[in-house]
């Protein structure tokens, strides 16, 4: 199992605690489609792009997004997708919202404000993405490590509607501000949950938490461990890779 290094920190800097999230106690409609907030056009984008190895215009391609752990940047797609896949997706990663002191990363702040943000760039990634790219609308997957796990899970619980798939490698279920509010649209979302035995950012028992947090809500979802600590591996980015081609192809069989 190689551990894959990123420009960020080497262990999670995932808090404990998440009561300043963002607070999503009010029900959106029913016909929402995307996050409500926008961007302002005229800045700077917050994202990378990366293109599948011998694109193919005429075919609709998965779309991946990644979000980076703290100390993290977008940067880090391209070290990234060659070892989840040059082939199969269009991926984008998102930038975090909040600056790390003494660091060239990002972080994704627990703070209404940022949470809102997060959701804003998002957005703008799969925006970004479909302008560019042939993107398959219905096999969009929100994918994150540590912090950016969590904050995935907050994303794709939020507006299930979106998304194809969640993934969290080492990244707990938020605990506070509703995050399962709109939990009978959301029971049919697939998740994947990613962790280490050895990790101090997400130990068992917190793992174990939110397994039947999950579980007692109705949610049906994979469960991934691996030996060590908090690194990033290849052998988790493979079987990230094929957890999702298993979603794509489960999807194409119940259509045809």
């Amino acid at each position: 199992m190689n551990r894959l290094h990123t420009s960020k920190a080497s262990s999670f800097q995932l808090s404990s605690q998440f009561d300043s999230l963002l607070s999503f106690n009010k029900q959106p409609s029913t016909k929402t489609k995307a996050a409500p907030r926008r961007r302002d056009r005229a800045a700077a984008p917050h994202y990378a792009l990366f293109a599948p190895l011998h694109y193919e215009r005429g075919y609709a391609y998965p779309l991946l997004i990644w979000l980076h752990d703290d100390g993290g940047s977008e940067r880090e797609l391209r070290q990234l997708m060659p070892h989840v896949s040059v082939r199969n997706y269009v991926a984008a990663a998102a930038r975090g919202v909040g600056g790390e002191s003494g660091r060239h990363g990002y972080s994704w702040e627990h703070c209404p404000d940022s949470a809102a943000e997060a959701s804003d760039r998002v957005t703008e990634c799969i925006e970004a993405a479909k302008r560019r790219f042939n993107v398959h609308a219905d096999r969009i997957f929100l994918a994150g490590q540590g912090s950016g796990g969590t904050m995935a899970l907050r994303l794709a619980l939020r507006y299930p509607q979106l998304f194809a798939g969640v993934i969290s490698i080492g990244g707990a279920m938020p605990r506070r501000d509703a995050p399962l509010n709109r939990v009978k649209e959301a029971r049919g979302l697939p998740i994947l949950l990613a962790s280490c035995r050895d990790s101090e950012a997400y130990p068992q028992a917190e793992v174990v938490s939110d397994l039947r947090l999950l579980h007692s809500a109705g949610f049906s979802l994979a469960l991934r461990q691996y030996p060590g600590d908090d690194e990033l591996t290849t052998a988790m980015l493979s079987d990230m890779d094929r957890w999702m081609m298993e979603r794509i192809s489960a999807t194409a069989a119940t259509v045809s």
